[in-house]
């Protein structure tokens, strides 16, 4: 989902881009990265391989640590092996929802679950592995390519005249078009390392997130507010994990309201 969005920006700018699926390059076998790598010896790589199963990394936590954390070291050394600035996307799930305040760069990280746990060794195995890194934490994404809870929300408002959505976990719905911006200019700018924040500007509950949606797409269904405890889960989720950057020079995303609408028109015409 997100990857598709990059290689669309990146070629739209000029950038001669090699983008390689899950089939055509395994992110936990280290020594293909590395050659696939020096093979094309790239000023920037952007890794947007992950495992993104939040419930079904609980019980398949070897997968997910060998992409999310072993994986993304992989990525960032081969990138380190030709001097290459690496992006990695990293996560609100390595936040535990309990700050009731937006998330900075600097706040101490405590994962909830088995992925945010594998998400932050990812983070860790980048930074040891490749000084000339940025790590990029963002939530909720939504975009075509994907299983992402907009489209989810415009199926099931074709069916039903009423959904109950949670109220009770905020964050910073993302479109993968408008973080796509972000990774390709964050990857001509080397000089900007270490730790970001990038998601949609502002924030909602889910419950908002999908009244916005209906609203926008004209879809007459009713959302009725719900909680998580209503909805249990094999893993938990934070509470609130709105985040914000602290840095002197942040990029900053159009309003999530805009991600929206900027997705839904691009499903009209596409």
């Amino acid at each position: 989902m997100l990857g598709r969005a990059v290689v669309d920006r990146a070629t739209r700018l000029g950038h001669v881009v090699r983008a390689a699926t899950r089939t055509e390059l395994d992110v936990t076998r280290a020594e293909l990265v590395r050659l696939a790598v020096l093979e094309q010896r790239p000023r920037a790589v952007i890794n947007c391989a992950a495992y993104t199963d939040v419930d079904g990394a609980e019980s398949d936590g070897d997968s997910a640590a060998a992409i999310n954390g072993a994986g993304a070291g992989n990525v960032a050394a081969a990138a380190a092996e030709v001097d290459a600035f690496v992006v990695h996307l990293s996560t609100d799930y390595v936040f535990d929802g309990s700050k009731g305040e937006p998330w900075v760069e600097s706040d101490p990280v405590a994962p909830l679950g088995v992925y945010g746990e594998t998400k932050l060794a990812g983070e860790q195995a980048v930074a040891a592995a490749n000084p000339r890194h940025a790590i990029v934490r963002t939530a909720w994404l939504f975009g075509a390519g994907g299983k992402n809870f907009v489209d989810t929300m415009l199926a099931l408002g074709a069916e039903r005249e009423e959904v109950s959505v949670v109220t009770d976990q905020v964050g910073c719905p993302t479109w993968t078009g408008h973080l796509a911006d972000a990774l390709v200019e964050l990857a001509e700018r080397p000089q900007d390392s270490g730790i970001h924040h990038i998601a949609g500007a502002g924030s909602c509950s889910w419950n908002e997130l999908a009244i916005e949606v209906f609203d926008r797409a004209g879809i007459d269904c009713r959302v009725l507010p719900a909680t998580t405890e209503q909805f249990p889960r094999p893993a938990a989720r934070p509470a609130y994990s709105v985040l914000v950057s602290e840095r002197d020079k942040p990029l900053i995303l159009p309003r999530w309201q805009d991600g929206v609408a900027s997705y839904l028109a691009t499903r009209v015409t596409a």
